[in-house]
């Protein structure tokens, strides 16, 4: 809304309908927060969410979006692990913006996958992220001038929301994924976030399944509208 009269500069129209979707170029954060709890996700303009999908072996999983709570979040051993096996390296936050180098990293991270190979880094985030539809930031992390490893997430009024993660694939003894997992969570804890959404796993045995690992994890019961603790 126009601070200043009544007249609306932007309209946002949401279904909250399973297997549905929308477009919309400019979303405001506590919309964001609002969208993520009924378990939307999107890719650059494209909102969508869904709660069923088909696995590669043609049989239906169900989709389980998530979430963690920060208050109730502390890393676990294997994860302090991770932390400590990572402490050479060093990382910044700043406004997603795609350039050559981002390409070129998703191009030989994307190797690593033999089905579902995904097509471009823009599919996920857009090609400008950096214009919206809401605050997209980019966690690169560094073994000394070299980059290793980058998550793209969202920002939104009391929440963040885990949009794609890549890597050098040389690097994988370093469990990259779960490392900028890890720094995201503590960022959110010192920017005083209540929620970090990783995305979705499945209520079948799936990919994701490393991310129902993390204590203060929650999940979305599409049915009731609830979100429950998910046990480890």
């Amino acid at each position: 809304w126009n601070d200043e009269s009544t007249t609306p500069v932007m309209e946002i129209c949401v279904t909250f309908e399973l297997n549905d979707a929308f477009m919309c170029d400019a979303v405001p954060a506590e919309v964001m927060d609002a969208l993520w709890a009924g378990g939307w996700r999107h890719f650059g303009r494209l909102f969508f969410r869904y709660d069923r999908q088909e696995a590669e072996d043609g049989t239906m999983q169900t989709i389980t979006p998530l979430r963690i709570r920060m208050e109730q979040w502390q890393p676990t051993k294997s994860q302090r692990r991770v932390l400590r096996r990572n402490a050479d390296l060093r990382w910044e936050m700043l406004p997603a913006r795609l350039d050559d180098d981002l390409r070129a990293l998703f191009e030989r991270h994307k190797a690593r996958f033999r089905e579902n190979v995904p097509e471009k880094l823009e599919n996920f985030v857009g090609d400008a992220p950096e214009a919206g539809p809401c605050d997209c930031r980019m966690l690169r992390v560094f073994e000394h001038d070299k980059l290793l490893a980058v998550s793209f997430l969202d920002v939104g009024k009391r929440a963040f929301s885990s949009v794609y993660a890549m890597f050098e694939p040389e690097a994988a003894w370093r469990s990259l994924g779960i490392f900028t997992m890890l720094l995201e969570l503590q960022f959110a804890r010192e920017m005083s976030f209540e929620f970090l959404y990783p995305g979705y796993a499945t209520h079948e045995a799936g990919v994701y399944d490393y991310k129902k690992q993390f204590t203060g994890m929650e999940w979305l019961d599409f049915e009731s509208g609830e979100w429950r603790q998910l046990p480890r």
